[in-house]
């Protein structure tokens, strides 16, 4: 990570955990994770965001490296101007001025970011991004967002809402999604969405989106249905967003791209053809993994001391 003088920490806020790290010097050297209990209500979680802050805090001081700012990244839609969380359905947080609290309760300067523009900063500085002008961070998991780093810097676009890959239409007038919309990418594609395809298909309430993509191999119908059709959906998406920005390269995330080029490879195949008058971007796997997001808070919090401020 980039040197900066003292230590910084940084959480990621998710819907089931909450990640945190210590940076000292610019290398992380203490993590942690907590449960998020979103059912407590919104209150309690922005409770459980601030002890795990002095947490986090408590651990820099006893390694001798009281931190200097901190950094926080929430999913959702954010206002990163105001350091507002807009609307975070998961954490039942609505127009919460989670940067202000924060940095009443800790006392220090804190950076306030979008969790997946937050990991596109960090796989562009520490991971599979470094090297490259133009790409596209692209987790699937529970939903699907995407971060469209440019020139070196995530864009936010005019109201903090840029990467919402995940609620763009591909399946007009197919499933409802829960931006309001029908047949979003994420009503397809997102990890949640392939295990409830199948398991309403099936009628099997455990299966995951990985029992599918197994399944699927060894030749199951309905399993070979459903991940193929998530699969086009992604590259639908994927195709989009190339040919609005001549991405260089994508970054997939999520707890799929675990599966490899499994998983990989055929989606490689379906979004170039989709490009047939240019040559699709580079595909990789990320490299950060579950980390990105607390890393890349970390690397807003150095940016307030390495800028003197925000």
């Amino acid at each position: 990570m980039t040197p900066t003088a003292g230590s910084v920490i940084a959480l990621d806020v998710g819907g089931t955990r909450i990640k945190g790290v210590v940076v000292d010097d610019g290398e992380p050297v203490e993590s942690e994770q907590w449960p998020t209990r979103a059912e407590r209500g919104p209150d309690a979680v922005l409770d459980t965001v601030l002890r795990c802050a002095d947490d986090l805090r408590a651990r820099a001081v006893r390694r001798g490296a009281p931190p200097r700012a901190a950094g926080i990244a929430v999913p959702g839609l954010v206002d990163e101007s105001s350091g507002t969380a807009v609307l975070a359905a998961n954490l039942g947080w609505r127009d919460l001025p989670v940067r202000s609290w924060a940095e009443e309760h800790l006392d220090l300067p804190v950076a306030f970011g979008h969790d997946v523009r937050a990991g596109g900063l960090a796989e562009s500085r520490l991971g599979a991004g470094r090297g490259c002008d133009a790409f596209a961070f692209v987790p699937v998991g529970t939903g699907i967002a995407a971060a469209l780093v440019l020139g070196g810097r995530a864009f936010a676009g005019s109201r903090g809402f840029a990467g919402e890959l995940g609620h763009l239409v591909v399946r007009p007038g197919g499933e409802p999604c829960v931006c309001g919309n029908h047949g979003c990418v994420e009503t397809l594609a997102s990890a949640s969405a392939i295990a409830r395809r199948y398991r309403r298909a099936t009628g099997d309430a455990t299966a995951s989106a990985e029992d599918v993509r197994s399944r699927a191999e060894s030749g199951d119908r309905v399993a070979r249905r459903v991940w193929t059709e998530a699969v086009e959906a992604l590259a639908d998406g994927l195709a989009a967003l190339t040919v609005l920005l001549d991405l260089e390269r994508l970054v997939i995330g999520g707890g799929l791209v675990l599966a490899g080029e499994a998983y990989l490879a055929p989606l490689r195949t379906a979004l170039a053809e989709r490009l047939p008058f240019r040559p699709a971007p580079e595909l990789v796997a990320a490299e950060l993994g579950h980390r990105a997001g607390s890393l890349g808070a970390a690397l807003l919090a150095q940016g307030l001391l390495a800028g003197g401020g925000r």
